[in-house]
């Protein structure tokens, strides 16, 4: 995404929402990559959930994990 990802609208409005909300960051490391949230089941039941950012401060649904969660079924041991 390198500088094209800045000038995203996107990336200026969930930058803005952290601040305002009292996140900081730090500008240490290479800062162009983006992440994602995983919820991986036990044994072979796989991933349940996956949610990679598309664009820089792009956030997971917390009600979409919270039910992901609930879908792990215990592996019988």
């Amino acid at each position: 995404m390198m500088m094209s990802g800045f000038l995203r609208f996107g990336v200026w409005q969930n930058f803005f929402r952290a601040w305002r909300n009292g996140f900081s960051g730090n500008l240490e490391g290479e800062g162009f990559t983006l992440g994602g949230v995983y919820v991986i089941g036990a044994g072979r039941q796989g991933v349940i959930l996956e949610h990679r950012e598309k664009e820089f401060g792009d956030k997971v649904s917390l009600p979409s994990v919270l039910e992901a969660a609930e879908k792990i079924k215990p592996q019988a041991s």
